[in-house]
């Protein structure tokens, strides 16, 4: 199957350079570009990308809010992609929050490219474990207590569901959860299934925000 992606940049060079590194991949077709958020949200309802590669600072719209809106409806399927210059900028958090699926950096690789687009659209982990870790810590250090209906959310799992999610959120992949609970990975991938439909959560990446900011798992030193 083909992955449709749209890519919105307000940079033309960008826009075009990436268009052609990923059309040079058998699976994935560019199908449209967006040179601002407002662009963004009115082709996203036009093309129906499966993936959006999105600025996070653009003119008119910035990339944050129109992930917002694009993922906000509840029968939204579009993954969006987060693209920024530095690993740790503080608009990545803010970018999660509206319901970005992860994030990559703009020096990333062609191969990196094409893969991070293949995972986003599987709905699987994009953020490597170690940098999951780094990110989603720094994430949780941010200002703001757990909200008491994402606390009461966590109680429709199971036990051995909360333990999933709190690995997650540890930034360990399926393999490494079933090695640690002594489990075939298929029954993590069928516990992370569950997981992501009981919290209404797209993919694993927001899991392991949920898992932060309703206070199941706590940084170090926090």
């Amino acid at each position: 199957m083909t992955i449709r992606v749209m890519i919105a940049d307000d940079q033309m060079m960008v826009r075009q350079g990436f268009s052609v590194l990923l059309n040079l991949e058998p699976d994935i077709e560019v199908v449209g570009q967006a040179v601002d958020g407002l662009d963004a949200v009115a082709k996203v309802a036009e093309l129906a990308p499966d993936v959006v590669l999105m600025d996070i600072r653009m003119p008119e719209l910035g990339g944050i809010e129109a992930t917002r809106r694009i993922t906000g409806p509840p029968d939204s399927q579009v993954k969006v992609l987060v693209l920024t210059t530095f690993d740790l900028d503080e608009y990545v958090y803010e970018a999660l929050r509206a319901g970005a699926s992860g994030f990559l950096l703009k020096d990333a690789s062609a191969d990196e490219l094409a893969q991070a687009v293949r995972v986003v659209a599987g709905g699987d982990a994009l953020l490597a474990p170690n940098i999951t870790k780094r990110l989603i810590s720094e994430f949780a250090r941010m200002p703001g207590a757990p909200r008491q209906p994402l606390r009461e959310r966590v109680g429709d799992l199971t036990e051995r569901e909360t333990e999933v999610l709190s690995l997650i959120a540890q930034g360990l992949s399926n393999a490494e959860i079933a090695v640690q609970l002594i489990v075939a990975e298929q029954t993590v991938k069928t516990h992370v299934s569950r997981i992501l439909v009981k919290l209404g959560l797209r993919d694993r990446t927001q899991a392991a925000v949920f898992a932060y900011e309703t206070g199941l798992v706590r940084p170090a030193g926090y």
